[in-house]
């Protein structure tokens, strides 16, 4: 199995799990900070106030990145570093930090993938009722403008919103993610209002970034299958898919969300108010999809659910599982790939896929991940034939180029490639780093299954 010469390898972070300096150099509080300090975050109050030291050793791990062979990085910029308040004045020592990092990544060779939103919303934005408010669309684009006026020469890759569905749910729904609220009846209104963010981005994007430079945004887009064959299970997984994967897509690439989960959630008293020309602004053109997958969710259809109508369940037998309690599915890639492709008929980016181990470092200074070895190899195996089947993907980003917080657990679960030390900050590869550098570096030529 060979892949393009022009293929993206890459990995990928976010700036709130790995950069710390959170009250550094002029930054502002993100939602993050604040919720950090709620004591809903495992790890106790000051997680995210290092995290994994990003800040102060950016060098050390652009040189990782460039050891292993990997040709795209794809990080976050922090919006509160840019500007502290949300708007207004600009920081200029934040814009400084990543103009470093991005000559930096130049230097080596790679190609500097920028994401503009990764969760991190100014504190003293939400205190105005964040994403829940319009105006926060139009902050967000200012943002965006700034960032490329400054970095629009040197950064060819950008991505809008990184998973808006897990921000909406987590974040507003069920309160287990920054800013924490429960507000199933304007859940929705800030995901649309998100969307009218990534729209407005883009229409300053046309107008400000060279020709040739390309954007796009992410979603959560995990597999969807029916517990059994029955009629109902099919048609709750359509639902769960419509809800978690379509109502994400289809305004930026069809211009409307789903019908059938708007009529669901019209019943329910969950759409959001949608202005006159929102999704002329939502499904301004966009240059790819970024595809966030890791598992597959199992539909049991419930009618005793009111809100979703369905149960998701375990999956039958016995089947390999991740620290996160996640199934190894690696042929959902494959399916998911394929339809997509199908669906919205532009170009694919793997942005984010990884897994999750009790990773440990040997006395001798080894960390032996198999397990993460064998998940990549299956994963990259399955983009392969997705591709061979027509599916025009572009990129495989793994998750993450070194531990990190992973959000509201903490540091308990480890994604990295590289492993830290979170007392020492000192990192360690793990051998599924070395893996992929001999993967990429013998001309990334995958042996047969």
């Amino acid at each position: 199995m060979k892949f393009p010469a022009a293929f993206q390898w890459g990995t990928a972070t976010a700036a709130p799990q790995i950069e710390g300096g959170a009250y550094e150099d002029g930054k502002g509080e993100s939602i993050w900070d604040r919720f950090g300090r709620s004591g809903k975050v495992l790890g106790g109050p000051n997680a995210f106030t290092t995290a994994s030291d990003h800040y102060h050793r950016w060098a050390e791990d652009v040189q990782a990145i460039a050891d292993m062979g990997l040709n795209t990085y794809r990080f976050s910029v922090a919006w509160p570093r840019i500007f502290p308040q949300g708007r207004g004045t600009v920081n200029q020592k934040g814009l400084d930090f990543y103009r470093r990092l991005i000559a930096a990544l130049r230097a080596k060779g790679i190609q500097p993938a920028v994401t503009l939103y990764h969760w991190d919303l100014p504190q003293a934005l939400q205190d105005h009722g964040g994403w829940l408010n319009r105006d926060t669309a139009q902050y967000f684009a200012d943002y965006a403008a700034t960032l490329f006026r400054e970095f629009g020469s040197d950064v060819p890759l950008w991505f809008t919103l990184n998973e808006p569905f897990i921000a909406t749910v987590q974040g507003h729904l069920m309160g287990v993610h920054a800013p924490g609220l429960r507000r199933p009846f304007s859940a929705m209104q800030a995901a649309h209002h998100m969307l009218l963010g990534h729209g407005l981005a883009v229409k300053a994007f046309r107008q400000l970034a060279p020709a040739g430079a390309q954007i796009g945004l992410t979603n959560f887009l995990w597999q969807h299958e029916p517990l059994t064959d029955s009629p109902a299970d099919a048609a709750a997984a359509w639902r769960g898919d419509g809800m978690i994967s379509r109502w994400y897509c289809d305004p930026v690439f069809k211009g409307h969300y789903p019908e059938e989960i708007w009529r669901w959630f019209s019943a329910r008293f969950m759409v959001p108010k949608v202005r006159e020309g929102d999704f002329d602004i939502i499904a301004a053109p966009t240059d790819f999809l970024g595809v966030q997958y890791y598992s597959r969710f199992i539909y049991k259809s419930n009618r005793w659910n009111p809100m979703m109508g369905f149960n998701h369940m375990p999956p039958t037998g016995e089947v390999p599982v991740t620290a996160m309690g996640n199934e190894v599915y690696p042929d959902g890639l494959y399916k998911l790939l394929v339809r997509l492709h199908g669906d919205y008929k532009v170009p694919l980016i793997v942005t984010e896929n990884g897994v999750a181990f009790g990773d440990q470092v040997t006395p001798e200074g080894r960390v032996h991940d198999q397990g993460r070895i064998a998940y990549l190899q299956e994963h990259i195996r399955a983009v392969g034939r997705a591709m061979a089947a027509g599916a025009d993907v572009r990129g495989y980003y793994v998750w993450s180029l070194m531990d990190n917080v992973e959000w509201h657990q903490g540091t308990s679960m480890r994604f990295g490639l590289l492993h830290v030390d979170f007392d020492s900050q000192q990192r360690t590869w793990k051998d599924s780093a070395c893996w992929l550098r001999d993967f990429i570096q013998g001309g990334a030529e995958l042996p047969d299954a």
